[in-house]
């Protein structure tokens, strides 16, 4: 199964980019054991309408543009559902069982996504109820997937 993160703005080079790509590789590396492909980031420019209305519209077509058809989708949103570890776990396995070719986890940027992406979601997830930078929320989100993927492979690292 294809799993991609499609997220507004860029890391830049630097101890969150090196962080980020640990998890991606760590991830990969265990993932191929589980017939899951390497974690593809697809990184779209922000927007640079005056209009918030706007940019949040451009961002989100911007992201749908790059989403594989048929693939799940997973918006991270503030008012998602907060999952444990091994909820995603659990989620992640059901998709590949049912045959779903692709995972599709979006990141929005700094004014969030349009309500028509938002809402065609197949889950909405949150990190709890903090508002957390986009940057950050993008490493929580690799650092998880590669949680997940350890209590799918039965690997020590999740303890919890």
């Amino acid at each position: 199964m294809r799993l991609l993160i499609a997220a507004v703005g860029r890391l830049r080079p630097g101890p969150e980019r090196d962080l980020a790509e640990r998890y991606r590789k760590r991830a990969a590396e265990l993932g191929r054991t589980l017939a899951l492909k390497e974690i593809e980031i697809i990184e779209v420019k922000e927007s640079r309408a005056a209009n918030l209305e706007r940019r949040m519209l451009e961002e989100s077509i911007a992201i749908a543009n790059v989403l594989p058809e048929r693939a799940a989708t997973v918006v991270m949103d503030e008012h998602g559902e907060n999952a444990t570890s091994g909820a995603i776990a659990g989620r992640l396995q059901a998709w590949q069982s049912a045959g779903q070719g692709a995972v599709a986890f979006i990141v929005g940027g700094a004014d969030g996504l349009a309500p028509s992406l938002r809402d065609q979601a197949d889950l909405t997830l949150a990190f709890g109820a903090a508002t957390w930078p986009h940057q950050l929320l993008r490493i929580m989100l690799l650092e998880q997937l590669y949680r997940a993927v350890t209590i799918l492979s039965g690997h020590p690292y999740h303890r919890g």
